[in-house]
Parts: C-alpha cells; structure tokens; sequence
C-alpha cells in the first residue's frame, strides 16, 4: 500500500479553528524511529499511523506519537484518525460503531450527527495531587491561587493533573511559565456563566522536547479526564459544551455526554484540510 497522509482539523468550530492532526495510511513498513522523526518534523502536537489491527475485534489499528514520543492513547488524534480512516473508504464491522486498537486498548468511536464521538477510557489514576505537586502546577501554570477549587491527577494516557478553577475568567486570566520539564501535562477547567455559549472552558499545556511548556490547541484526552471527573463528582449532569483554544488563535468546541449506561462520549467535529499526499520513505 502507498503510504499518504491526510490533514485533518479536529475539534473544529469553524474554519482552520481546531487542532491539526496528520494521519498517515500505509505505514506498515514504518518503525518507531521513523514515526517519530516524522512527527517531530511536522511540528504538530501529535502524528498518526494507520496499520492493520492486531485484535480481531478492531477495524484498524493506530500508533499515536508526539514530538517527544509515542502515546498509548490521546483524544483529537483519536477523532481525527477515524475520521481519515473513514474518508479513505474503512468500512467499521460494527454499524454505526468503529472500534480503533491503540496502546491503551480498544476504544469505541461513533456518529452523532455531523460530528465523531470516543468512549472515554477508564482513567489509570483519578486522586488528589500532592501538596508538592499542586504547588508545582499553580506555579506553571500561573494561576491565581485564591481561584483554584481541587487540583485532581485524570490519568487517561497523558499524565494530566486537572486544576479546576472557580470561573472560566480565571482559566483564561492564568500566564504559565514558559519552561517545564518533559512530561508535564497541566490543564485547566473553570465554568462559564450560565447562558454563555460554551459552558467551560479548558486550557492544557504540555512541555515539548526543548522543555518549552506549550499550549494545546484543543485536547481530547484532557476533556475525556474532566469529564469523567465532572460527571463523578455531579458537577456537571447530561451533557456540556467545553471551549478551549481562545489563547491561542483556535475555537475548539468538545462535545462531552454521559450516557443512559454511565459511559462518558467525547466528540466534536472533524474536517479534512489535504487527503492522499504522496509520502517519500522517511
């Protein structure tokens, strides 16, 4: 099979509003180094390949790497690599329902409407940070303390700690440092004043491999995490609208419900910018 590649928006509300994602077909022949090579070249917060599943039950499979690595799971290149797989002509086995092998396991994709949802995976630590830990995290992020409610690990993949704030005034007031060491993922989550558009708001930084602490356009794996501690903890109740990106020239809108069985969807919509580019052996 060529082997192509595919710009998708994710997350997106509006033109070029989301969070790109390249999604690579054919990538078999590919080993870990040249995925990587490739991703850090790109430039984006992450780079998919799609390969044959491994498990009977999957419709494909996908390995999901960063500029400092490969993830077991993440949310945007989640949506936008089912969507890909889809608009290259990827019939799921199950109607309505496609089911994508990654690191973290099976994760279950659906349509709902104009838009792709995933099935939040189980978190693999949900507790409070530590006293160091929290203090760390308000440090880099640059929050107003006095506005900070819990400050919560939402493991899903990506090591998130959540710093959930008192208003969505404050999440987008926060001035985080500009330096933070590889592995760091901070994000923040503060409501909207009922009757707003979006009823939170979210902001993610992660530290990239020149220890800069760059800010996420829109994050699926961080929502999947605030959600499933929203709907825990009876914050929230159905379903919400989130926002995140203002900060950084994006209008990222998430889509996050519970459903009547208690499992927790995560959607938004996904647009193909470029389909089918022709790739060199990297």
């Amino acid at each position: 099979m060529a082997m192509t590649c595919d710009l998708v928006d994710v997350f997106c509300d509006g033109v070029l509003s989301g969070n790109p994602l390249a999604v690579v077909h054919g990538a078999d022949d590919m080993s870990a180094e040249q995925m990587l090579a490739l991703t850090q070249w790109l430039g984006f917060s992450e780079t998919t390949f799609l390969l044959p599943p491994a498990d009977a039950v999957a419709d494909y499979r996908v390995r999901i790497f960063y500029p400092g690595g490969e993830l077991p799971f993440a949310g945007h290149p989640t949506l936008g690599s089912c969507h890909a797989w889809l608009a290259a002509g990827g019939v799921p086995s199950r109607d309505g329902v496609v089911v994508q092998e990654c690191g973290i396991g099976l994760v279950e994709v659906r349509a709902e409407q104009d838009n792709l949802a995933f099935k939040a995976p189980d978190l693999l630590r949900h507790e409070p940070l530590s006293e160091a830990e929290r203090a760390k995290a308000v440090e880099l992020t640059g929050i107003d303390e006095a506005a900070l409610i819990e400050a919560i690990h939402v493991v899903n993949g990506p090591q998130w700690q959540l710093l959930r704030l008192r208003s969505a005034a404050d999440v987008l007031a926060a001035n985080p440092a500009a330096k933070a060491e590889l592995g760091t993922d901070i994000g923040l989550a503060g409501p909207h004043e009922t009757g707003a558009a979006r009823d939170w708001e979210l902001r993610a930084f992660f530290a990239d491999t020149h220890g800069r602490f760059v800010e996420d356009p829109v994050t699926g794996s961080f929502n999947a995490g605030v959600a499933i501690h929203l709907f825990g903890e009876g914050l929230v109740e159905g379903a919400y609208r989130a926002g995140q990106g203002q900060k950084v020239g994006a209008n990222g809108l998430v889509h996050c419900q519970r459903d009547a069985a208690g499992a927790i969807w995560v959607g938004g919509s996904c647009k193909t910018i470029s389909q089918g580019g022709a790739l060199a052996q990297v």
